[in-house]
Formats: C-alpha cells, sequence, structure tokens
C-alpha cells in the first residue's frame, strides 16, 4: 500500500498536501467532553477575575459595557467549546480557530484587558489546525496585538506579556508537533502488524497447499493403486506394501503440517525427488529424474523444492502425461511433461511459486509445448559481480623517490 493511500486511509492528508494534516489524535478521544468545561474555567479563572472586577468597578452599565462583558465572557464559553470542535470538519475547525483569535484581539482592543488573554487562542489553534496555518494565524494574531497595544499606548507596559503569549504558543507548538509524530508512529505501527498478519497468512497458505496439495494427491494415487491391485489380481502383499506407504505418507503430512504452523519445516531438494519419483511410479507416470543435485546451489535447493513439488502435484492431478522429465543446473531447474495440456490454467500453486521466486529475485515460466504437456522452468540469476576497485601503488613517505 502506497505512502499516499495509507496517509489517506488514516485521514492523514497525502506528501503533497501536507498542509492539510489534521489535528494530532483525529480519530482517538482528545479532550474530554465533560471534565473539560469544568477545567476551562479553572484556567481562566487568572483572566476572569481581574477582568470581571474592572468590569464590576464601572459606575453605570451601558451599551458599551455589555459589549465587553460578552466579549470577556466569550472568550471562556469559546474555549469551553474546544472538545466539540476537536473532531469536526477542517472548515469548522478553521472557522472557530479565527473567531477565538479575533474574539482574543477584540478584547484586548475593547476592554483593556491583559494581552495574556490571546493565548487561549493560539495555543488551543496548535491543536485544531495543520502546523503550516497554525505559524501564519499565530504569527498574524501576535502582531495585530503588538499593533493595538503600540497605538492604545499600552505595549510599554504589557510587552512583556505578549512576549510570554509568543513563547507559550511556540511551546505548544512544538509540543503539538511532538504528539503528530506519536500518532503517526502509532498508525504505522498498526499498518505493520496488520501487514504482518496478512503476510503469515499468505504463508501459512502458500505452504499449506504446496505441502498438503502434494501429499494428499500422492496418498490418493497409492490408495488407488491398492485398490486396482486386490480388484484386478488379488496381490494382497503388494497392496499392503502400498497400503504402509500411504500410512508413512499421512504421518508425514501431519508432521509437516505442525512444522509448518511453527514455521520449523524445511524442504530439502534431494528429497523431493526422491518423493516424486515414488509418487510417479504409483501413478504409472515414467519419470527421468537427475540422480543428485550437487550441481543446483545451496541457497536454490529449498525453493527448487517447493517448484518440484508444485510441478509434480500439477502432473499427477491433472496432465494425464506418460514421462515426466526434471532437469537441474546451477540456478535453474525445468519440469516438463507429454500430457495433454495446451495451455497454463493459473492457480493457487503457480501463484505461491511465483511469489517464492520473486522473494529471491528469480522468475517463473509456465508454456505449454506445440506437441501438447507443460514446460515449467524457475530460475533465479545471479547477482551481477562488482568491478574490482582499480589498485593503487603505495608511494614512499617523505624522501625522494
Amino acid at each position: 500500500m502506497a505512502e499516499d493511500d495509507l496517509n489517506r486511509k488514516y485521514g492523514l492528508g497525502t506528501r503533497e498536501t501536507w498542509w492539510e494534516d489534521p489535528p494530532p489524535n483525529r480519530g482517538r478521544t482528545g479532550p474530554d467532553k465533560l471534565r473539560w468545561p469544568v477545567l476551562s474555567i479553572v484556567f481562566t479563572l487568572p483572566y476572569l477575575l481581574p477582568a470581571t472586577k474592572r468590569l464590576l468597578a464601572v459606575d453605570r452599565v451601558t451599551p458599551g459595557v455589555v459589549a465587553m462583558w460578552v466579549l470577556v465572557y466569550g472568550v471562556a464559553v469559546s474555549y469551553a467549546l474546544f472538545p466539540v470542535v476537536f473532531d469536526r470538519s477542517r472548515p469548522f475547525r478553521f472557522a472557530y480557530s479565527v473567531w477565538m483569535l479575533a474574539l482574543g484581539l477584540a478584547v484586548v482592543a475593547v476592554a483593556d484587558v491583559n494581552p495574556f488573554v490571546m493565548l487561549y487562542g493560539t495555543a488551543a489553534l496548535v491543536f485544531l489546525l495543520p502546523l503550516a496555518w497554525v505559524v501564519l494565524l499565530d504569527g498574524i494574531a501576535l502582531l495585530l496585538g503588538a499593533v493595538i497595544l503600540l497605538l492604545d499606548g499600552r505595549f510599554a507596559d504589557n510587552y512583556g506579556d505578549l512576549i510570554t503569549v509568543g513563547s507559550v504558543t511556540m511551546a505548544m507548538f512544538f509540543m503539538s508537533s511532538l504528539v503528530r509524530a506519536v500518532r503517526r508512529l502509532q498508525l504505522a505501527n498498526e499498518e505493520i502488524a496488520t501487514l504482518a498478519v496478512a503476510n503469515e497468512r499468505e504463508r501459512v497458505a502458500r505452504d499449506l497447499h504446496d505441502l498438503l496439495g502434494h501429499s494428499l494427491t500422492t496418498i490418493t494415487v497409492k490408495a488407488g493403486l491398492a485398490r486396482r491391485v486386490l480388484e484386478s489380481s488379488g496381490d494382497i502383499p503388494r497392496a499392503v506394501e502400498e497400503i504402509r506407504e500411504v500410512e508413512g505418507l499421512t504421518r508425514s503430512a501431519l508432521s509437516d503440517v505442525r512444522a509448518t504452523v511453527s514455521e520449523y519445516r524445511e524442504v530439502s531438494l534431494s528429497a523431493e525427488i526422491v518423493g516424486a519419483r515414488a509418487a510417479l511410479r504409483a501413478a504409472e507416470i515414467d519419470a527421468d529424474l537427475p540422480h543428485a543435485v550437487d550441481n543446483v546451489r545451496p541457497e536454490f535447493q529449498t525453493t527448487f523444492g517447493y517448484v518440484l513439488r508444485e510441478a509434480v502435484t500439477n502432473v499427477l492431478r491433472h496432465s494425464g502425461a506418460k514421462l515426466v522429465k526434471v532437469r537441474l543446473g546451477g540456478t535453474w531447474l525445468e519440469v516438463e511433461d507429454d500430457g495433454t495440456a495446451t495451455g497454463v490454467v493459473p492457480g493457487n500453486g503457480l501463484r505461491g511459486l511465483t511469489e517464492r521466486l520473486t522473494a529471491v529475485g528469480g522468475t517463473l515460466r509456465a508454456s505449454a509445448k506445440p506437441g501438447g504437456g507443460l514446460l515449467v522452468r524457475a530460475e533465479v540469476p545471479l547477482p551481477e559481480p562488482r568491478a574490482a576497485a582499480p589498485a593503487t601503488r603505495a608511494e614512499p613517505a617523505g624522501g625522494l623517490a
């Protein structure tokens, strides 16, 4: 899955639109919607108490005083609504952020309140909008706050509070960046875990198919041979021998299934050749098989063992062949039959073999022969040798040559 697809899946935006990132905890719990209003009252008390005291000291109530009450307490009420906004759409969060900044600036300008009130908007903003918008809007808000203080003649007395607002906002900015990074790591870990489970399921399905397909096919052929022996000639000793081999195959298959689930089973190319010879003989198919595997590179023998097993299984099941030839090379294996197949039907077996060979940088080709039958070739090319670095002659250190 591509990185942009993962980002869209979890609502993180794409690399080309990184400024559209959601808040860092989008899809998580966010601020507690029940306790936050109580906490917001505690957070706004340092601002509300002096402002309320100043408003209560007014001689008479005028429309202007009422407007100042609305502005002062509007900041506290809007700040208490932060959890409601946290999981809303991006335009809604953007409008709320602009409203909080405008409300804080209005209170500073109209109600003659300490500029520290702007912190409720600038700090909340870093958790609601992408980082680029945070820098832009908070920077504009702080600049406008400085202009308001200059025009009102209060800059000399309150510039320290404005610096405090900027410093705290910057600290919250970096904390928000850290939270976003942690959230992305959590999502990446969840995706890695999901992919690991999917890969393990594919491995088990592929191994069980390769293992049981071959074993059960051989068991079926041998059981059928024992039945035909009993029906035609009544040769009980031979039938008993075939049944003993069936019993041995079932025990071996059960052991291999257990080992496959635990990922301990190793496939041996030489053992697969022996098993293929026995299975083909039971099916009354002539087998032209190599007697040794020494010419095959050791690192490829396990992979070629799987290829041989699946190819022989397909011959026993579908081909109707009378002769099977197996050829081996250092980095390749070929299985050829003279069956009646005129085309290749892709299935789970060929798909699984393709995945195995791709994992080691190899290729699998299955093609129909002109006269009927299939040719399966697996090949793993060797890596290109690196060019040797040119030798350099050491010069004597110091002195004249």
